[in-house]
């Protein structure tokens, strides 16, 4: 990766007496960063940053977000453009290459994915290996790490070909792999991918069609899936993303990095946060009890889920398409009627027009309308964190394959303020009062 940091002047911190000069580096956008690599050589002195909030650990080019101003690029794209515009395939190819695809390119990669949808014969039976009512995360942790066991002939990192040819197999078997998580809980046979069909289309497929009958893909509700993708791609250096940096870094294979990604977005606080919004729904219970419910939020006896955002000081640029989305699928669906569905359209109208959620920037994000568009098209909520993971694969690969090409990349080893016993000498037991 050429290196873009351009130098933007010096900062200057006295230390024990001692001045050093720390360079700043501007980026294409964003804030200035000073450059602090040199700090511990020549102070012996550690910078303290508990969550790295206020550290940059690597340079990128794929992703920005500006959260004040509600801003998320995609090798400069806005999102929304890339929604409404185009095709979670195009911009996986965009965040891997760098660059949108012209037709023939893209006319190949989408061939080239569709032809690695298909998973090795064995990798079936590991499926049995673990219980119908294990949490389909889990299963997804399980069988990602288990690919490096069936593909070892694409895990050489040092070698061009096979980090692609990596990087294809796991977009294109995700899809494959969390149908099989879902059908496997709920105990219905593993349906295949088939080569006429798109991304979405297949991976809809294979979640819903059963070997009794035939099965068509409603095209709304695939066009949805794929916009859901879209939205989910990529998020710069957020908690998962970070973690397959890491475990990259040591030059673990690409299979078990994503896997440590997945892992990582488990986490309630992180890729879960679709389940809790839609679990508070379920706790409001109905539309009556939306007022009561809004006081508690205000009372600070109850958390508003899927509302404002972390990085998004404004409103998420993403919940505008996935609010769209969402009111398509309720139309096309038919599921208008539902309880939870009627709380959370009214939810959603509250906090849009009362002050408080107003004044306070508390705007529906990604995750509560993702949340009730995939209950709509049929999900049950544990699997709305393996849908996350499918579309996040290739942003965490993109990642991955940007800090293998840094010249400046080394293994990750984060410092510590160690506040335990200083050095003491061991005694025996006997001699212990």
């Amino acid at each position: 990766m050429e290196n873009k940091g351009t130098p933007n002047g010096a900062a200057s911190i006295s230390i024990g007496g001692k001045d050093l000069g720390l360079p700043i580096l501007k980026g294409t956008l964003g804030p200035d960063v000073v450059d602090i690599r040199k700090l511990y050589g020549e102070t012996d002195v550690f910078t303290y940053d508990p969550g790295f909030t206020s550290t940059a650990a690597c340079e990128s080019q794929i992703t920005f977000i500006d959260g004040d101003k509600g801003v998320l690029l995609h090798r400069g794209y806005p999102i929304g453009q890339l929604a409404e515009q185009s095709s979670f395939l195009e911009v996986c190819y965009l965040l891997l290459n760098g660059e949108l695809p012209t037709a023939d390119e893209l006319t190949k990669f989408e061939r080239t994915i569709t032809l690695h949808t298909m998973l090795h014969d064995q990798m079936d039976r590991f499926f049995q290996g673990f219980r119908r009512d294990a949490h389909p995360m889990a299963v997804m942790v399980g069988t990602v790490g288990a690919l490096s066991a069936f593909y070892h002939d694409s895990t050489d990192i040092t070698d061009l070909q096979q980090r692609t040819i990596s990087a294809h197999r796991l977009i294109a078997k995700m899809p494959t792999l969390a149908a099989r998580a879902y059908k496997y809980t709920i105990g219905q046979p593993f349906i295949y991918p088939r080569n006429e069909l798109g991304y979405a289309e297949n991976f809809l497929r294979m979640c819903f069609a059963v070997p009794a009958e035939d099965y068509q893909v409603n095209p709304v509700l695939a066009k949805a899936m794929d916009k859901i993708f879209i939205l989910h791609a990529d998020h710069e250096q957020n908690a998962s993303t970070s973690t397959v940096r890491l475990a990259g870094s040591s030059g673990a294979n690409p299979f078990a990095c994503i896997a440590a990604g997945i892992a990582c977005l488990w986490g309630p606080a992180h890729g879960g946060a679709n389940e809790e919004a839609l679990n508070m729904l379920k706790e409001i219970g109905t539309v009556d009890r939306i007022p009561e419910y809004v006081q508690g939020v205000k009372d600070r006896k109850y958390r508003l889920m899927g509302f404002g955002h972390r990085v998004y000081k404004n409103y998420d640029p993403r919940a505008k398409v996935m609010q769209q989305t969402c009111h398509e699928v309720l139309a096309e669906t038919g599921h208008g009627d539902d309880p939870l569905l009627k709380v959370a359209m009214e939810l959603e109208k509250i906090a849009l027009n009362d002050p408080y959620f107003v004044e306070r920037k508390l705007y529906p994000n990604v995750d509560f309308y993702s949340g009730i568009t995939l209950r709509a098209l049929g999900f049950p909520a544990e699997m709305f964190t393996v849908l996350f993971a499918l579309a996040r694969t290739v942003g965490w690969i993109a990642q991955w394959k940007e800090m293998i090409e840094d010249p400046s990349q080394k293994i990750g080893r984060p410092r510590q303020l160690y506040t335990g016993p200083a050095m003491r000498d061991y005694t025996p037991v006997d001699k212990r009062g």
